[in-house]
């Protein structure tokens, strides 16, 4: 009997799932396998209790979806080079599946596997399944990668599609495999006090059709309000419980200006993708090597205001405190507080991209560099760093105008009027009484003058240019 292992890692679902139904179509015998690799599980550059807690369950729900089609997901422990090559020789294994990604560390890990299967003469076979299209195939006329999104996003649209594929109806695993115990560990609700979401496939599905099923429609007009207007996928996305191409499909389908709006923002994961797969060195440094000198403070205590949501900026604070709650944050708050760290603060957008690479359910390498190089200016897609520079209290009064987004999250502001929620210090004594908020007492006084250091971020900037 033809036997095929997938090798599952961010992709945990049997929906829309290449892999599977390359597997399940060429093989009599499939066996899905995780392998609990601690350099990301218990350490490496961005360790996450949050996170680890999402997998596990993701984990537990695609080994019921793999159970009721007569498999179940096969757990190993160690490097993927060493467990991946032992277990195809044990149940002799022809190929070896997987979904193909684009982090440095992903690909040399991938590389690794492959060389050790050839040399047990055993067949690796990467598939598609992470992005909407291939993200590794736009190119600039003059051949080279794409460094702006525009660009990037009308060749995007323009590359074939594959169809979107059935989830199989029935798999068959090896006789007598043990399939190992699911790995253990604290439930997500003990890492947060309010996760964002269930993890796993089948809360996904249900979250996506919900999206699709209405709210889509106004994703154009109401995707920047704090309150809400956006889909809520990133999490499912993230670790494949929902298929980006699916989803894309059935956008599509919709029809309508907000499901334009919302596809072309799918794009914009497609392009981070793309540019950390042709752009390692991203991973580490600023893409732009004029700002590689910029110098960043070092101050433990802004950091941890900021880290905390206790710098005196109730936007900034709230979604700080929205992420420290629930793993996940507004993207219009991701930029507020990303400009905050850097050019209010001065502090390293590297130090930003690890703390949400810590709380964050959805983080993602590709898109949270992607996003912390964008805010600091140092990234590609360009625009001059001024443009960049968000007024906390002007992107407060326009995307939460009545106050329902930093009251949620900030209640110890929750009684002062709308006039002077986004500016609590100017509140006068008896307003403050009237408000039951001390300023400096029960609510922080603003850490910075956000006027003067934007200031000294665009000195900074353009000394940093000069140099270059």
């Amino acid at each position: 009997m033809s036997t095929a292992i997938i090798w599952l890692r961010a992709d945990l679902r049997v929906h829309d799932h290449p892999a599977i139904r390359a597997a399940a179509d060429g093989h009599d015998q499939v066996v899905p396998l995780f392998v609990v690799d601690e350099r990301l599980t218990a350490g490496g550059r961005f360790p996450s209790g949050p996170r680890n807690a999402f997998l596990r369950a993701c984990l537990a729900d695609v080994d019921s979806s793999l159970r009721e089609r007569g498999a179940a997901l096969v757990i190993r422990h160690g490097r993927p080079e060493d467990v991946v090559p032992d277990l195809a020789r044990e149940l002799g294994a022809a190929d070896v599946l997987w979904t193909s990604a684009v982090s440095p560390f992903a690909r040399r890990r991938d590389r690794a596997v492959t060389d050790a299967l050839a040399d047990a003469g055993i067949a690796a076979r990467p598939q598609p399944g992470g992005y909407c299209a291939d993200v590794s195939v736009p190119r600039t006329k003059a051949g080279k990668p794409m460094t702006v999104f525009t660009p990037f996003w009308r060749a995007q649209r323009e590359l074939p599609r594959r169809a979107v594929l059935e989830a199989p109806a029935a798999l068959k695993l090896p006789a007598g495999l043990d399939p190992g115990e699911l790995p253990s560990g604290p439930p997500l609700s003990d890492e947060l006090p309010e996760p964002f979401c269930v993890p796993g496939e089948q809360a996904g599905r249900a979250a996506m059709h919900a999206w699709l099923d209405g709210p889509i429609d106004r994703y154009g007009d109401r995707h920047d309000d704090l309150s809400g207007g956006t889909s809520g996928l990133s999490a499912y996305l993230r670790w494949g419980c929902i298929s980006p191409r699916e989803l894309e499909q059935r956008a599509q389908d919709r029809g309508g200006d907000g499901a334009a709006a919302f596809v072309r923002q799918l794009a914009w994961r497609d392009f981070y993708a793309h540019v950390l797969l042709l752009f390692p060195g991203n991973a580490r440094l600023e893409f732009q090597p004029r700002y590689r000198d910029l110098e960043w403070a070092d101050d433990a205590d802004l950091l941890e205001a900021w880290t905390r949501g206790r710098t005196g900026y109730p936007l900034v604070d709230a979604g700080m405190r929205q992420l420290a709650a629930s793993g996940w944050m507004h993207n219009r708050a991701r930029m507020v507080v990303g400009s905050f760290l850097t050019k209010d603060l001065h502090l390293d957008w590297r130090a930003g991209e690890a703390w949400f690479e810590r709380m964050l359910l959805d983080g993602e390498p590709s898109q949270n560099n992607g996003n912390w190089q964008w805010i600091a200016s140092t990234g590609v897609d360009p625009a001059p760093y001024f443009r960049r520079m968000f007024n906390p209290v002007l992107q407060q009064q326009k995307f939460d105008p009545d106050g329902t987004y930093v009251r949620r999250w900030v209640p110890e502001l929750r009684n002062v009027p709308a006039a002077k929620l986004a500016e609590p210090w100017k509140l006068s004594d008896e307003e403050q009484d009237a408000a039951g908020c001390r300023i400096g007492a029960d609510y922080p006084e603003p850490v910075v003058d956000h006027a003067q250091e934007r200031q000294v971020a665009m000195a900074r900037y353009r000394a940093a240019a000069g140099a270059s």
